[in-house]
């Protein structure tokens, strides 16, 4: 090999090495910074910050739980929600569309994923949440007695930002299933169809050798609701309280740093919002770490055993 080939290779692997080591220290930077920025809050409060549901800036007295609460179940719920609507729009417009309609289609999914988060809360506010109030309003008495139903029909609370959220993630986890089905070789399908598969039969094919991907698109959108703030801050009620109940508001950890990061009364106070950024931080590395684990665990047997998987699934199928 000559040496000028090899001394440009050499500097494009430490080029590229570089950038995946800023990366690696922009991270650490930012959880150094948070820890700094939060010590006071850290120092005075400890794991009980975690676990306290008080949040009383007048007598400095500060818990997250329930913006923990609060952000992890309009998460879920919005997840719930968007995962089959967004894997149903993307198996749709990869398999089953009409090419004079496909374009269209896929135009409009990047369009709302384009749009920006205050507008979405606008819509909510105007068009949701009056919405939800008469749903609420019309729940039947038994229902009301359900924990999962009870309180007034305010309209503003977890049920409309659940639903905002699960709008806002469509776009994301559909446009990168979609991809994902689209990168799924046609030999798959083909072999289905020689093996007798119906078209359904041949599509769960396509599914599960896009499994992993398709995982990964939703817990994309799950990370984008963990760390959504201003349409959920819009919709939610903004009520540090933990309550299982759809109807009633409650509070986020995006939300509650910004509305009040700006006004902060004192020091300890404002290290309390930061260490509320650290804890989301520290949420949303574990739930990544743990779908990276989940989709490699997906992925591992089937390196292995791909070809008998597959064989056995058709074969099942028809």
């Amino acid at each position: 090999m000559p040496v000028k080939t090899r001394l440009d290779d050499i500097g494009f692997r430490a080029g590229t090495g570089t950038f995946a080591v800023l990366l690696i220290a922009l991270v650490v930077g930012i959880a150094v910074i948070l820890y700094n920025d939060a010590s006071m809050a850290i120092g005075k409060f400890g794991l009980q910050f975690w676990q306290t549901d008080i949040w009383d800036p007048v007598s400095g007295e500060f818990g997250a739980r329930p913006f923990i609460w609060g952000t992890l179940y309009s998460s879920v719920l919005a997840l719930l929600i968007a995962g089959p609507i967004a894997l149903g729009i993307a198996i749709y417009i990869s398999e089953l569309c009409p090419a004079w309609l496909r374009r269209p289609l896929v135009f409009l999914t990047e369009l709302l994923a384009a749009i920006p988060s205050i507008v979405y809360g606008l819509w909510g506010i105007f068009v949701l949440v009056p919405f939800v109030r008469s749903v609420e309003g019309g729940t039947p008495e038994w229902m009301r007695s359900i924990p999962l139903f009870s309180g007034p029909p305010l309209g503003l609370g977890m049920l409309s930002a659940a639903l905002l959220l699960a709008i806002m993630i469509i776009p994301f986890s559909s446009s990168v299933a979609r991809e994902v089905l689209r990168a799924v070789p046609q030999a798959q399908r083909e072999g289905a169809y020689a093996l007798g598969a119906t078209r359904w039969e041949a599509i769960r094919m396509a599914l599960f050798y896009a499994r992993t991907g398709i995982v990964g698109s939703i817990m994309l959108g799950f990370g984008r609701a963990l760390g959504e703030t201003m349409a959920v801050t819009m919709v939610i009620g903004n009520t540090p309280q933990i309550s299982t109940s759809l109807y009633a508001p409650q509070y986020t950890m995006a939300a509650v740093i910004a509305n009040e990061f700006a006004e902060a009364a004192d020091k300890l106070h404002l290290n309390a919002l930061v260490e509320i950024g650290l804890v989301l931080f520290i949420i949303t590395l574990a739930i990544n770490a743990l779908s990276r684990a989940f989709i490699w665990s997906l992925g591992r047997p089937a390196k292995s055993t791909r070809g008998s998987r597959a064989g056995e699934a058709v074969t099942e199928a028809a």
